[in-house]
């Protein structure tokens, strides 16, 4: 089992319509580019996730899609699958949860209809009403700050004045936001409830273990990184929809697993079109590359109801190149009549025959199958992605391998020599082998022994780098 990962911060929550600069402001807030910003209407679909720091003070931070209607928040039961339903139904969600919401209108468009819909929603629900601030965005100048006047109108107090481009106001805003936090903080049912998970959760860790683990699901448009994120916490987290490209922005999920900490982030499809498409499609792809560019593991995600195609076999070299860990999920493992593990492997193997080292675990995010044991494979690789041998276990290793199969040369005829075979990093594993000035090994042979470490130490879906050196000092040989 695991746990959420759960603290006692405060949550903050950005709501209001769309284009108003809300993603703008929580990345100025959380000091990250994480939240995809751009002029059309609807950019944000799942909810962002972070942290702020101000003043010794830390609380969680998150980015809502924009709120299309106020019937939304009223709205009790809120059915249906279509990507709008399910953005306002999580909006809402964190709306409910919040201690702070932070309504945003845009100062330059001047007060719509649409604001004034959406504050006498929050007014009328009184949970909602004493929590909210209205923050008067796009005040590029004090200039425009007596516009701001006209949002009084809203009947939710004075509206701070900022400007989330270029951080008019925000320094004030935050002194605000803490001391509305710090006020709230001692009768807060919700604060009560987290301090007990957060010790609940402490008695599970493991203090030696302080080891994160980051994750990356990955993959083309359409192969199921949502529905897998959301099957492993088991609640809707991510939208979910049969639209290509649905997902935009990295969602980072922290939870703790068998006393690890273990962060998934669910990202934008990766297609070759989208490549070299202009717009969100693309700054989606962007992002996605950078969170695997961050992460530890890997989760490569494959449709096994469809071909694999060039775009999967890109994909793996994206992650070889990088030194990722890698699990293969073959998703939708249920459409499948002939349900062959092995035979199955092999095709995939067959098709992408560089990577068969990193482990293939086949799933149905939809139905759930086989989904808990992704998990666990997260965590043997995490430990065996830091595992590091001694120089006396890799000089007895050496010599082990060497007297089953004798150094193999490349060119010349002189047998090759190896001095030295010594681990120089872990996470991801590196080693170091030299042979003479005047040798020439078999790319063959740095192969053999990788599989031999790979059979002795495990080293599960972790490329092993091997770099051949020439040295010309003198040591014990192997090559007998």
């Amino acid at each position: 089992m695991f746990k959420e990962k759960d603290n006692q911060r405060p949550l903050v929550v950005i709501c209001g319509r769309t284009n108003v600069g809300k993603s703008t402001l929580f990345n100025c807030l959380s000091e990250k580019r994480q939240a995809l910003v751009s002029d059309i209407a609807g950019t944000t679909r799942d909810s962002n996730l972070g942290k702020v720091e101000w003043n010794n003070s830390t609380f969680d931070i998150v980015d809502t899609a924009g709120l299309l209607d106020y019937r939304y928040l009223e709205d009790k039961k809120m059915t249906g699958d279509d990507i709008d339903t399910q953005t306002q139904r999580q909006a809402r969600s964190y709306l409910d949860r919040a201690d702070l919401i932070l309504f945003v209108v845009d100062t330059k468009a001047g007060l719509l209809p649409e604001d004034k819909s959406l504050s006498n929603s929050l007014k009328r629900k009184t949970s909602y009403r004493e929590k909210t601030i209205v923050i008067a965005n796009k005040v590029d100048s004090f200039k425009l700050a007596s516009e701001a006047a006209l949002f009084n109108k809203l009947g939710l107090g004075e509206p701070l004045i900022v400007s989330a481009a270029n951080g008019l106001g925000t320094g004030d805003m935050l002194d605000i936001v803490i001391t509305r936090l710090n006020k709230n903080r001692q009768t807060s049912a919700r604060n009560k409830k987290t301090n007990r998970e957060d010790e609940e959760n402490k008695k599970e860790v493991d203090p030696a273990d302080d080891t994160s683990t980051t994750v990356c699901i990955i993959g083309k448009p359409n192969v199921g990184k949502s529905s897998l994120l959301n099957a492993i916490l088991g609640y809707e987290r991510v939208i979910v929809s049969p639209v290509a490209h649905t997902t935009r922005e990295p969602q980072n999920t922290s939870l703790i697993y068998h006393g690890q900490e273990i962060t998934l982030v669910d990202t934008a499809g990766i297609s070759k079109q989208g490549k070299k498409s202009k717009g969100l499609e693309q700054s989606g792809i962007l992002k996605s590359l950078s969170s695997l560019n961050k992460a530890d593991i890997a989760l490569l995600m494959i449709d096994i109801s469809e071909p694999i195609t060039h775009q999967d076999a890109k994909l793996v070299q994206e992650i070889v190149e990088r030194q990722k860990s890698l699990i293969f999920i073959t998703n939708k493992w249920d459409l499948v009549a002939d349900r062959d593990t092995k035979k199955w492997t092999e095709i995939l193997y067959d098709k992408l025959p560089f990577a068969t080292w990193a482990p293939v675990q086949f799933i149905s995010a939809k139905t759930g199958e086989k989904v808990n044991k992704v998990l666990d494979l997260i965590t043997q690789i995490s430990k065996e992605r830091h595992l590091k041998l001694s120089d006396s276990q890799c000089n007895k290793f050496l010599q082990q391998v060497v007297k089953i199969h004798k150094p193999a040369k490349g060119k010349g005829t002189k047998s090759p020599r190896i001095y030295e075979f010594v681990q120089s990093k872990s996470n991801p594993p590196s080693f170091k082998l030299r042979i003479g000035p005047n040798d020439d090994l078999h790319f063959s042979y740095v192969r053999f022994v990788e599989n031999r470490l790979r059979e002795r130490y495990g080293f599960t879906g972790t490329p092993i780098k091997i770099s051949v050196t020439k040295h010309r000092r003198s040591h014990t040989t192997y090559n007998e």
